[in-house]
This record gives structure tokens, C-alpha cells and sequence, in this order.
């Protein structure tokens, strides 16, 4: 994933703190924890060569890719859906691999097209979001949400087109919305009426945490839900610190009422990718009562020692630290 990759060279003067919430965080969470909240973290691809004799057997096909990965993971958001929509054959073919490796609960997260999203740009895509829709519904109860990426040059502009594509999505459809033009958060009277549009429609807000776009943190939720999509750096120590920010915070949106997690893990390199999935998953389970798979690397894994609590200055009440 190469959206917002800065040179390593300027890493080091980037602040990754991340922002305190915004002010839907307390008005749409009742304030006290939902009993059964679910969790799915997963990664963006499951066709990565480099994982083999680390996640995967050494000899094992690329054709089993998908076989191998659902017995690690609870969820994959599919970025593959928006380069090409797939047919409803092969979305049947997917789920009868995830149902021939018994993953009861496991959840695709598909992308829409970039047809509709970039190419047509949310105008005239009727017939491009019936067709997408008819085939991926063939995924049947393994269907988790859909995403719609925004381009970086779909502006607030184009507020009532979004509006009008996402009234005329069927009732039914769980959706998330990544939004990249910076004017959608920096200006507050249009992060209003956004985020009050999104509530209202009952779509969910993604917030991307990469390296070189910090105002995609806009820490704003529209429905009791949390998608994150977290870019790492390939640095080992970076990257686990930055996931034990969003643990503490999770935590604390746990505790007010959150009803969801969805957290998908990129890297630039994603050879990386299943070290910080396991280090994410251990710390979920551990803090957030998640209850997920522990993910069993071929390799020695780096796991929290020492861990401590500390009190945060912006009020978050844990930080896990190496």
C-alpha cells in the first residue's frame, strides 16, 4: 500500500499520536460496554508468496492461498474488488474454500469498484453497483461490510452526489466510507453536516492511520462501529507502539459502548504484514477480550514484555509499552 508512504528518512519527525476523539465519539456511544462486541482483524491480501514457511507451509500452492489464510484470520478486507469485479463463480469458489476450512464467522470485506468510485465517480453507476452488488451477495453469510474509497480529489464538492449514491445503496448493505480530500475534516461546518449525513444513512466512517496523511485520523465515528486501516512502516518498533495507541483507545471506546472492531493491517512491504497481525491480535485478545486465533508465525514473534500502565496526558488510561 503505497498511499501516504513518506521517506524513511522523515519518519522520525512525524507525530503519530493520535488526536483526541472527536465530539461524535461521546454523543453516539451510550457510555456504557455493548455485551457482545466483535472484533475482526485481518489483512488486505492473502496471494503473498513471502508468507510461505512463515504463515504458510513452504509447498504450499498459490491456488491455497485463501485456503491457508482463513485458518489464521477471522477477516480480509478486499482490496482486489476494486481492480476488477469479480464473478459470481469465483466469489462462489471463495466461499467454498472458506467453508471447506470450517471458518465459521469469517467475514470478506469487499471494496467497491473503481468503476464506481473513481472511473464514474458515484455518477451514473447504477448499473455498475447492481452488477458488483449481485456478485458479491454470492459470498452469502461469509459477506461482511463493504467500503467505499474516495479518491483524493473527490471533494465536499461533491457532498450531494455522495449523498444521492448512498440513499439509493439498498437498506440492508452495511457500508463504510473512506473519505481522502482533506477539506471533508478540516472544515468543520462540512465535517458536520458529513458526519450528520452518515449517521442519518447509518454508514460507517473509516479512519485510515498512515504515515504521511495524519487528517484521515479524524477520530469521528457515525455508527457504534470502528473500521481502522492501519499502514505501517515496516519498523518494528514504531509499528507496535502505534498499535498500542489504538489499544488504549479501543479500550475506552469499548467501555463507552462500541460495538465493532474492524481492523486491517497493510505495510508497505507487506512481506511484514503477519508479524504486526500477530502482535496486533495478541494484544486484542489480551486488553480488549477480543478471543481471536492467536496468529503462529514460523519464526520467533516479538511479544510484549514488561508490558506497564501508565497514565496518558491526553486521558487515555493504558499504553502498552516494550
Amino acid at each position: 500500500m503505497e498511499f501516504g508512504k513518506v521517506p524513511a528518512a522523515e519518519l522520525a519527525a512525524i507525530d503519530f499520536t493520535l488526536p483526541s476523539d472527536g465530539a461524535s465519539v461521546a454523543a453516539l456511544l451510550p457510555g456504557q460496554p455493548h455485551r457482545d462486541a466483535a472484533f475482526y482483524v485481518g489483512c488486505a491480501k492473502w496471494g503473498r508468496k513471502e508468507w510461505k514457511g512463515m504463515l504458510y507451509p513452504q509447498k504450499v500452492k498459490e491456488a491455497d492461498f485463501l485456503d491457508e489464510y482463513v485458518k489464521h484470520f477471522n477477516s480480509i478486507e478486499m482490496n482486489a474488488t476494486f481492480y476488477g469485479v469479480p464473478s459470481e463463480e469465483q466469489v462462489l469458489k471463495w466461499r467454498e474454500k472458506t467453508t471447506a476450512s470450517n471458518k465459521d464467522g469469517f467475514i470478506f470485506v469487499p471494496k467497491f469498484s473503481r468503476t464506481i468510485s473513481h472511473i464514474r465517480r458515484l455518477n451514473n453507476a447504477g448499473a455498475d453497483t447492481d452488477q458488483f452488488l449481485k456478485n458479491i451477495s454470492a459470498f452469502g453469510s461469509y459477506l461482511g461490510p463493504v467500503f467505499l474509497q474516495l479518491s483524493d480529489n473527490f471533494g465536499p464538492k461533491s457532498y450531494d452526489v455522495l449523498e444521492n449514491y448512498l440513499q439509493h445503496l439498498p437498506q440492508d448493505l452495511r457500508v463504510f466510507v473512506e473519505l481522502r480530500h482533506q477539506e471533508w475534516f478540516a472544515d468543520q461546518n462540512m465535517r458536520r453536516q458529513t458526519l450528520e449525513m452518515l449517521e442519518r444513512q447509518q454508514k460507517g466512517l473509516i479512519m485510515t492511520d498512515t504515515s504521511g496523511r495524519r487528517d484521515l485520523l479524524h477520530m469521528e465515528l457515525t455508527i457504534p462501529e470502528a473500521f481502522i486501516r492501519f499502514v505501517g512502516n515496516n519498523d518494528a518498533a514504531s509499528d507496535r507502539k502505534r498499535i498500542d495507541m489504538w489499544v488504549a483507545r479501543l479500550e475506552q471506546w469499548l467501555k463507552a459502548g462500541l460495538q465493532r472492531v474492524y481492523f486491517f493491517l497493510h505495510q508497505h512491504d507487506e512481506s511484514d504484514t503477519p508479524r504486526i497481525a500477530a502482535y496486533t491480535i495478541d494484544l486484542f485478545n489480551r486488553y480488549l477480550g477480543s478471543n481471536i486465533s492467536p496468529l503462529v508465525l514460523n519464526e520467533p514473534v516479538p511479544s510484549p514484555e514488561a508490558k506497564k500502565q501508565t497514565k496518558r496526558n491526553d486521558g487515555q488510561e493504558t499504553l502498552f509499552q516494550l
